[in-house]
């Protein structure tokens, strides 16, 4: 069992938001080496489009620290600095139990079903049998609907924003994590306990999901 990319969220509106999501998955799975020069008319034709909306795109991912563009030198992907781990990791373990415990206690019926629904697929997914792309994606996605259902769009936009640059250094060093099902099986807990209203145990689970991976990335580095 796979997840698209398309998976993750609503399909964009407009031209420039399927440039902006098309070109964030490449910079998140670091399909897009990080200090790579981005072609904007490359990217265009790849997507079939014009380069408006890409250049709009990468004013976007400008703001979301993932591309930065140099006078006369052009545009390119950010770095990716380990030592940011720690400054993003402050920001995570603060709202990331925020916005479980506020899905757990403020989401409908039919939001909380929906995340238990995705917690039994993990649940009878092997982990083992998926590749790179595909095990990342399950991350983003169970991240990403947990920041929906706490039904906060600007702790939403914040927490998506960071959770990418995580997912970077992640990309990173993945081939060098151990027992990475255990990190997907975690997502398991989590999403039953905010399916269950269970605001404390959510925010519990959160908490304890980001400090054990910054944990494991410190452990490799």
């Amino acid at each position: 069992m796979t997840v698209a990319s398309h998976e993750l969220e609503q399909p964009p509106a407009s031209l420039a938001d399927r440039a902006y999501a098309a070109i964030q998955d490449r910079l998140i799975m670091l399909d897009i080496p990080p200090m790579a020069p981005i072609d904007d008319l490359a990217v265009a034709e790849s997507l079939d489009m014009g380069r408006t909306p890409v250049r709009e795109a990468l004013k976007r991912l400008e703001i979301d620290r993932l591309v930065i563009s140099y006078p006369r030198r052009g545009t390119f992907a950010t770095g990716v600095d380990i030592t940011d781990l720690a400054y993003v990791s402050e920001i995570r373990v603060q709202l990331e139990p925020l916005a479980a415990r506020r899905a757990a206690e403020t989401s409908g019926d039919a939001v909380r079903a929906g995340l238990a629904e995705l917690a039994e697929r993990i649940q009878h997914t092997d982990v083992h049998t998926l590749n790179r792309t595909d095990l990342m994606h399950w991350d983003l996605r169970v991240h990403r609907a947990i920041y929906r259902a706490a039904g906060n769009p600007h702790l939403e936009d914040t927490l998506v924003r960071y959770n990418n640059l995580a997912t970077r250094i992640f990309c990173l060093f993945l081939d060098r994590i151990t027992h990475f099902d255990r990190h997907i099986g975690e997502h398991i807990g989590l999403l039953r306990a905010i399916a269950d209203g269970d605001g404390d145990e959510a925010a519990q689970l959160a908490r304890e999901h980001v400090t054990g991976f910054e944990t494991a990335i410190r452990a490799i580095i």
